[in-house]
């Protein structure tokens, strides 16, 4: 199958320029439904297509396309559609070099255009699996409700999850197999308004109450403890006037550990009350962590041989849905398949051009390898 990597690179940024074309912020109905109508039209033709509801409430329903085939084996290839960039962020395409440039390239239309690409070839090699599937959600990147697909494809013999690929510190390409837990810790205060000039002292300010739940949120921070766990509190929101003390504010944190139960303590330190500030803390969002490195040990050996050079097994902190169809059920995932690149979330987000070519050949390489087994 490898051989076909350069046809699959070369369908794979044409079709990346359209899906980049698209603005499509997490939540966007229009946006999400043009994407879902170029991907639907860049399934193989044998494609069964299904609107199946999003994890999210309204939201566009996500995407699944199916192929049946006769061999043994079911395998669902899994990405979303979704972006961060806000309308008035969004950069279509543009070529500098190696570089493809535009908003959600990396993370993750380019995965996407690679993942409809290796459907393609699949559809020619339908004696390889009993079934195989894409899914593409539109809510990923601002997920706060549980995952709803992960029982869908909970009886899959394995999930390849089309994240941004990487190469290892010696060149060695990578794919991921572990992935940190991560959530979202919200705090809301409830202070007492009063003039900032006349009357301070009648006051209860929400801000510094936030910013000494700031404090304790960062106090946990613990990189190198026994979860890893990562403490940073990201955005703080208080005031509506320059001379009122604040009444009302919300702090949120970004937590990472390599176990979801690291969480609890975090949340449990930040007090009920500050300074007669009544503070409400609340886990709004919390994903598992993946850890494949034992399942997919022998698939990523054998897809090294086919691919004639080695793939390493890498870890992200970063999350991702792998997470969810990992802990649903998949003991065989296999994340991080997509192009690489770099600055996702940001102006400047791209993808090397180069590397669709050879990242193709590495999901080749992982799906010709776990299907032959």
């Amino acid at each position: 199958m490898i051989e076909a990597a350069a046809r699959m690179a070369l369908a794979a940024e044409r079709e990346l320029e359209a899906l980049v074309a698209v603005s499509s912020p997490s939540g966007d109905l229009e946006g999400a439904e043009e994407c879902v109508a170029l991907a639907t039209a860049f399934l193989p033709t044998e494609a069964e297509v299904e609107r199946v509801e999003c994890s999210t409430p309204r939201h566009a329903r996500d995407l699944i396309g199916r192929l049946r085939g006769t061999g043994s084996k079911r395998v669902v290839l899994l990405g979303h559609l979704d972006t961060v960039v806000p309308h008035d962020g969004h950069r279509p395409l543009a070529r500098d070099g190696d570089r493809l440039t535009g908003s959600g390239a990396v993370d993750m239309k380019g995965g996407v255009a690679l993942a409809l690409a290796l459907m393609r070839e699949l559809a020619d090699r339908p004696e390889l699996y009993a079934e195989a599937a894409v899914l593409l959600v539109n809510d990923e990147e601002w997920r706060t409700s549980g995952f709803a697909h992960a029982p869908r494809f909970a009886d899959f013999d394995a999930c390849l999850c089309f994240e941004a690929g990487e190469r290892t510190a010696t060149g060695d390409e990578a794919v991921i197999v572990k992935r940190k837990a991560a959530a979202t810790l919200r705090v809301h205060a409830h202070g007492r308004s009063a003039h900032s000039g006349s009357a301070p002292h009648k006051g209860r300010s929400a801000l510094l109450a936030l910013a000494a739940a700031a404090q304790i949120v960062a106090s946990r921070h613990d990189p190198d403890g026994p979860d890893r766990l990562t403490a940073v509190p990201t955005i703080l929101n208080s005031g509506d006037a320059f001379n009122v003390v604040p009444a009302q504010g919300e702090l949120l944190c970004d937590l990472r550990a390599d176990r979801i139960e690291a969480f609890e303590p975090v949340l449990a330190a930040v007090p009920d009350e500050h300074d007669d500030v009544r503070l409400e803390t609340t886990m709004v969002r919390a994903w598992p962590g993946m850890d494949s490195r034992d399942a997919t040990r022998e698939v990523i050996a054998a897809a090294s041989e086919v691919l004639g050079r080695p793939i390493a097994a890498s870890e992200r902190g970063g999350a991702s849905d792998a997470s969810h169809i990992a802990a649903g059920g998949i003991a065989c995932t296999i994340d991080g398949l997509g192009p690489r690149g770099g600055g996702a979330h940001a102006p400047h987000e791209w993808v090397s051009a180069e590397s669709i070519r050879t990242r193709a050949e590495v999901a080749l390489a992982v799906a010709s390898a776990l299907l032959a087994r």
